[in-house]
């Protein structure tokens, strides 16, 4: 069985992984719970929530669980550190566990870059300038955010409260007609049981955080024959990926940091 590992910082949408877990079935998808000494999305908490010494007790506890790779779970946790700093995270992760690692952050480039999509929408639960800097990250990479909404919730535990009609028209209601896919970039917002209808309400790939995290954790943890491709989670899940060496197990290409 293949089992990846997930960071998941306090409690809000944490239900979306033993979903897919359910959905998939014959894979493992176990989630320890970091430390959140203040549920904000505030680039000081966000800051302390993606710290070294948060992220080293989770790591250490996936480590006994004997997963075949591991993910940081939070996307503003990751992004906010910038490039180089989201790459030492994953760095330090994988030291400890001892098997490949990544983050959120990390997964919505390489999911992006999977299905070709080089401009994107942005439907940011966050406030105005913490989607910034996601937008900022995604443009490291090669990937043009033409439209960047922001809901400004501050904290996770309210985002998590967020229900399928609210999710639907959040996400509709922030797409653009350049946009080759939407991107909704938080863990704390349940999505993955209406994945395929959002998808067939905008008419193209909407990613999603918990759902490119699960898809890079198992991407990274199925080796050389790569993730089969699977039905009912959105487009990213129905083609086949792989995967090839890259820095500290970051995907499928040596990023430049």
């Amino acid at each position: 069985m293949v089992s990846a590992g997930f960071l998941y910082p306090g409690y809000s949408a944490e239900d979306d992984y033993p979903a897919i877990e359910r959905a998939l079935g014959e894979v493992s998808l176990p989630v320890v719970h970091t430390l959140m000494r203040e549920d904000a999305h505030r680039v000081d908490a966000l800051l302390d929530i993606g710290g070294p010494d948060v992220l080293g007790e989770g790591a250490r506890a996936l480590r006994a669980m004997g997963v075949k790779a591991a993910v940081w779970a939070c996307t503003s946790g990751s992004f906010v550190f910038g490039w180089e700093g989201a790459a030492r995270q994953v760095a330090d992760v994988q030291e400890i566990t001892g098997v490949p690692a990544s983050s959120t952050s990390f997964a919505f480039v390489h999911a992006a870059q999977e299905l070709g999509v080089t401009r994107v929408a942005v439907a940011a639960t966050y406030p105005a300038d913490v989607a910034a800097q996601f937008a900022g990250f995604l443009g490291h990479a090669g990937v043009e955010v033409v439209a960047l909404s922001c809901r400004g919730i501050v904290t996770a535990a309210e985002v998590g409260t967020l229900g399928r009609d609210e999710v639907l028209a959040f996400v509709a209601a922030n797409d653009h007609p350049d946009a080759e896919a939407v991107l909704v970039p938080d863990t704390a917002l349940h999505t993955v049981a209406w994945l395929d209808e959002l998808e067939a309400l905008v008419g193209k790939p909407v990613l999603t955080a918990n759902q490119v995290s699960v898809w890079e954790g198992l991407r990274l943890a199925s080796g050389p024959g790569g993730l089969p491709p699977r039905t009912g989670l959105g487009r990213l899940f129905a083609v086949p990926a792989t995967v090839s060496a890259g820095i500290t197990g970051l995907g499928r290409h040596t990023w430049k940091l």
